[in-house]
Parts: C-alpha cells; sequence; structure tokens
C-alpha cells in the first residue's frame, strides 16, 4: 500500500514543507473578516488589486500544470509575497504553492478502493474468512440525506474490513450522535456496535431509530423473499413456454404456412411472457434496487421441489433449519447500544463496556478535540486494535501553544498531536482553524461562501467601532442576517442583541455606511477567496500531524491518510486509519 511505504522521516519532511509555506501566509488565514475594514485588511496584506487576485485564483483552478515562475520576480518574492514588504505581490505563486502543498498535491493519501483491496488481500494471506454480510440490506437514502448516506455507506464497509482483519467483533463509535453508523454497522454487518455520545437526547433519539430500522429490515426481508418466490414462479413459467416454443419449431420447420403462423404465435406469446416479467419487475423494483449483489446472484433458476430426490430435499432442510438457527444467534451478537458518557483517552471503557472484547474505534466527524482524543484512546488501549477517525469543526480544536489558552493541559489539547510539532511549539490559531474548515471544491463551484452577510457584519464593526466603545464585547451578534430585511434591519436588530442604544443612529446614518463600503466589497470576495486557496493546507498540517503521532508510535503497524469521501459531497473527507500489530493485523 502507498502509505506504508512512507516512513516517519518523510511525513517530517512534508510536514516541515507545509510549515514552511504556511509561515509566509498564515497571517492572511488568521485576518478576521469582522475587523477586515477597521483594520484595512486589504492593504495590510495585499499590494495586489481583487480583480488580479481573483483572475489568478480562477486561471490556477483552471490548469493542471504549473506556468514557469518569472525569475526576475522569484528572486524576491517567497510563495508570492514580497521579502520586503511582506505583501501579497504575486498570487499566481501563492496559489500554484498552496496547490501543491495540499494533501493531493503532497500525493500522500491512500484511495478508499486502495485500501480496501490491500485489507481483504491481507486477510486473504491470513486465512480469514472473506467479507460476508448479514444478508440485510439497508436502503440508507430511505433515512438519510443523500451526504448522510453517502458518509455511511463508505466509512461502514472499511470500518467492516478493518474489524475482520483484525479478528475484531466490536465496534465503539465515539461521538455516535444519532446513530446513523452505528445502526448501519449493526444491522447491515453484523457488528456489535457501541455508541457513545455526551448527549443524552442523541442517545436516546439514536436508540429510538435504531428500532425503527431493525422493525424496517424484517419487513424489507420478508418482502424480498416474497419478490424471490414470485421471480422463481415466473421464471418457471418461462421456461415451460421456451419448451413449447420448441416443440412447436420441431412441428413445423418443414411447413412453409407453418413457420409463418408459428412467427405470428411466437409473437404473441413471447408478447405476453415480457408483460409477465415486466409485471414482477415493477412490483419488486423498490426492493431489488437496494438488493446487494450477492443477493441478487442468488436469484437463479432453481429446480422445483417436486423433481427433488426425497434425500436431497431432506439435505435441503436441514441445511435451512442450520442458517435459520445461525440467523438468529448473529441477530443476537449483531446489537447497537448507544451509551451516553463524555469520553477521553484516560476514560476506562472496560467499566463502560462490561462485555468489552478486542474492538475498532471509530469516529464520523467528531468535533474539535473529540478527534485526536480517539487516536489517544486507539493507542492507550490494548482492547482497542484499530482506528478510523474522520475529524471536523477544527476551529474548536484546542492549542497547546496558544497564548490565549495558558489553562490549557498539555495532554488534553487537541493541536499539535505528535511529539515531532509539539517539540517545534507548532501553533496555528482560531482563525486559521477556521478558515481550515472552508470548503474548497464547493466555493470553486459557486457554494459555501455568504458573501453579503460577510460584508454586512464587517460593515457592523466599523460602526461600533466609531459610535460604541463597546464594539470589542464579548457579547455576539449571532444569526441575526437570515432574519433581516434589509442592512438596517440588519444593523438595528444587532445594536438590540448587543444591548446598545440604536437612537443614536438614524436610518440613513447606517445606509451611508453600507453605501460608502459598498465599492470595496470586491476586496473582502478576493480576500477570503484566498483564505479558502489556503484552506487545505491548513488542514493538510493538522491530518499530517495526527498521522505522524501514529507513525511514533512502536506497537501500530500500519497508518494511513485515506480519501473516503467525495469532497463535494462531504468536504471533510479524510479518515485516519490505524491497525496495531498483531499477527493478522499487519496491512503493510
Amino acid at each position: 500500500m502507498k502509505s506504508s511505504s512512507d516512513s516517519l522521516t518523510e511525513i517530517h519532511r512534508h510536514i516541515d514543507e507545509v510549515r514552511r509555506f504556511l509561515s509566509i501566509t498564515l497571517s492572511i488565514a488568521n485576518a478576521h473578516t469582522v475587523e477586515f475594514y477597521t483594520q484595512d485588511v486589504w492593504k495590510r496584506f495585499v499590494a495586489q488589486t481583487p480583480r488580479e487576485v481573483l483572475s489568478a485564483i480562477s486561471s490556477c483552478s483552471n490548469q493542471q500544470r504549473e506556468p514557469p515562475h518569472r525569475r526576475t520576480e522569484q528572486t524576491r518574492t517567497m510563495f508570492g509575497f514580497c521579502n520586503d514588504t511582506n505583501r501579497l505581490v504575486d498570487a499566481h505563486e501563492l496559489v500554484w504553492a498552496a496547490k501543491a502543498l495540499s494533501l493531493p498535491g503532497l500525493e500522500l493519501c491512500v484511495s478508499r478502493n486502495e485500501l480496501l483491496q490491500n485489507l481483504r488481500e491481507t486477510w486473504s494471506v491470513f486465512g480469514s474468512p472473506p467479507a460476508a454480510e448479514t444478508g440485510v440490506e439497508l436502503p440508507s437514502d430511505e433515512f438519510m440525506n443523500s451526504k448522510k448516506s453517502h458518509e455511511v455507506q463508505s466509512m461502514s464497509e472499511v470500518v467492516a474490513c478493518l474489524a475482520r482483519c483484525c479478528g475484531a467483533k466490536q465496534v465503539i463509535d465515539v461521538g455516535s450522535g444519532k446513530g446513523y453508523l452505528s445502526s448501519f454497522l449493526s444491522l447491515q454487518y453484523g457488528l456489535r456496535v457501541f455508541g457513545i455520545d455526551s448527549s443524552s437526547i442523541n442517545t436516546h433519539g439514536a436508540q429510538e431509530r435504531n428500532r425503527k430500522l431493525k422493525k424496517f429490515s424484517r419487513a424489507y426481508q420478508k418482502h424480498s423473499k416474497a419478490a424471490r418466490r414470485q421471480d422463481e414462479e415466473t421464471q418457471e413459467e418461462l421456461e415451460e413456454v421456451k419448451r413449447g416454443l420448441n416443440a412447436d419449431e420441431e412441428v413445423l420447420c418443414n411447413d412453409a404456412e407453418g413457420k409463418k403462423s408459428q412467427g405470428e404465435e411466437r409473437l404473441f406469446i413471447t408478447s405476453d411472457v415480457n408483460s409477465v416479467g415486466r409485471t414482477s419487475e415493477e412490483n419488486s423494483e423498490t426492493f431489488l434496487s437496494a438488493l446487494s449483489l450477492d443477493i441478487t446472484e442468488s436469484m437463479s433458476t432453481r429446480v422445483p421441489p417436486n423433481r427433488l430426490s426425497a434425500e436431497e430435499r431432506e439435505r435441503r432442510k436441514r441445511e435451512n433449519l442450520e442458517r435459520k438457527a445461525q440467523n438468529r444467534a448473529d441477530a443476537t451478537k449483531a446489537v447497537f447500544s448507544p451509551l451516553t458518557s463524555y469520553v477521553t483517552a484516560e476514560t476506562e471503557l472496560s467499566e463502560l463496556i462490561g462485555e468489552l472484547e478486542e474492538a475498532v474505534v471509530v469516529g464520523l466527524h467528531t468535533c474539535g478535540d473529540l478527534a485526536p482524543s480517539t487516536l489517544r484512546m486507539f493507542v492507550a488501549k490494548p482492547e482497542v486494535v484499530a482506528v478510523c477517525s474522520v475529524g471536523c469543526c477544527y476551529h474548536l480544536l484546542s492549542e497547546e501553544f496558544d497564548p490565549a489558552r495558558l489553562e490549557c493541559s498539555h495532554s488534553m489539547c487537541g493541536f499539535p498531536l505528535s511529539q515531532y510539532l509539539r517539540d517545534q511549539s507548532c501553533f496555528c490559531g482560531r482563525n486559521a482553524r477556521m478558515s481550515a474548515c472552508l470548503a474548497l471544491e464547493r466555493v470553486s463551484l459557486g457554494q459555501g461562501i455568504q458573501m453579503e452577510s460577510l460584508f454586512y457584519r464587517a460593515v457592523l464593526h466599523a460602526i461600533l467601532r466609531d459610535h460604541y466603545s463597546s464594539y470589542k464585547s464579548e457579547k455576539r451578534v449571532g444569526n441575526v442576517y437570515s432574519k433581516a430585511k434589509s442592512f438596517v434591519d440588519y444593523v438595528r436588530r444587532a445594536l438590540r442583541r448587543l444591548e446598545l442604544d440604536e437612537s443614536k443612529l438614524s436610518d440613513s446614518d447606517i445606509q451611508d455606511y453600507h453605501d460608502s463600503y459598498r465599492a470595496r466589497m470586491d476586496e473582502m470576495h478576493a480576500f477570503n477567496m484566498l483564505k479558502v486557496t489556503l484552506a487545505p493546507c491548513i488542514e493538510g498540517l493538522i491530518l499530517l500531524d495526527r498521522l505522524c503521532y501514529l507513525k511514533e508510535q512502536e506497537d501500530v503497524s500500519f497508518s494511513a491518510l485515506v480519501q473516503l469521501f467525495d469532497p463535494l459531497l462531504s468536504p471533510r473527507c479524510y479518515a485516519v486509519i490505524g491497525l496495531k500489530s498483531d499477527g493478522k493485523r499487519k496491512a503493510s
């Protein structure tokens, strides 16, 4: 596998490259949009026009290869920033560097298909049984939106393969939320899943949702069996018709008139048979579309029971009874147990889960510090043999070397996680981590950034600076934009939320602010696009830190960054995967 060849030294080299780039450019990501006009951010950081910056971003996104650098400018710039003024003078150079130092540009990540192939080859070498689902195919789009359905289906197959590769039959879903992933792993793959969430509301909701899913799956299986029986009967009818047609052809083969009448008869009969097939297909279409390949393939032509010998009928009866008994036993093992608890790396899992065995710990879009806590749990707990963690909400991470968070415990901060970056006192900043949450792929298609709401908030800050001494108040404006009918209405709602005297300003005064800054809105747009450009590099540093942490552990035999999801559907698409060293658990 590609990632298994990336040594710790190579990971260090990639981290150093990204850090060198961010040491020059991170000032843009850390500039707060709220202060865009009050701090004159554009003039402080950019020496180009908004049109030049937007043109550079657009042209680079449409090209696959970086054009040759202009040497006269390269000698005086570093990643597009002037060495003398520290202002951006060449947006092209910045954008191309950001593209090269993102995770796709570093060519560091493993594809989901590559990981699955490697895991399957691994359990094949060690004699593990091939992947076998419970036979219950759940049409996930019936219960989830398209984004969540895509995430759950993509991740659950990977988790199930990890579990089989490690010989684990239990899964611990940290930050399980509404239990979508947990329920799917339990019902689809027959795993014992413990879903842990700090919210009792989520836990109760997950339990109720799982109950409904179980009920649906039973009804679904019953309907599927009925559909298969109907298809078998239809197949028998087709065979009878074919035999009749073949007999007629033998009798009429030398009769020209007979051939004509037989052709007409064949057309009539075939048309009638096709209509029978269409009826069966229409009746079961909804359910068949969701059936797994192994179920669909099993619906082949079968010998009718009345043609079987007594010994064969007895053998099949015995096999059916054994299969039903096994299904009942598997059903008792495949359970989803929602638990309410706040967990960290120090949590004693055996006290929380009495029947704990070897397990895979997973997290689907675990917020802030919960994602690094999941990795720490994997490393610290001997019962946890593999991990699949997809984090999100980087702005909620705590930073060990953040000057504003001196109370943060070194052992519990979310960033940096690796000893390599801790030794360097690596620090990003909250605004930069918030920028890392931006979705480049979506923004490139015109989605994701509400420019008018950002503009409103920045102009409001100018009003607060000019007319109110408490414009740096800890009180938050909140989401008043969605309720506002105009900029004037927005400002008045915001002033009431901040408990400030709105009588100081007339409607015309407020509108004048809007009109005067409106001409500079293109600066804000271009600046935010620069932030979006830097987002993959900041996210890449956070994820490389997590991968580096796993590479530093002696008992972790395999670790990788894997792109699990389509970034357009799910922007936080990367998973950190790890397996511990123990016989068949080795995947490299």
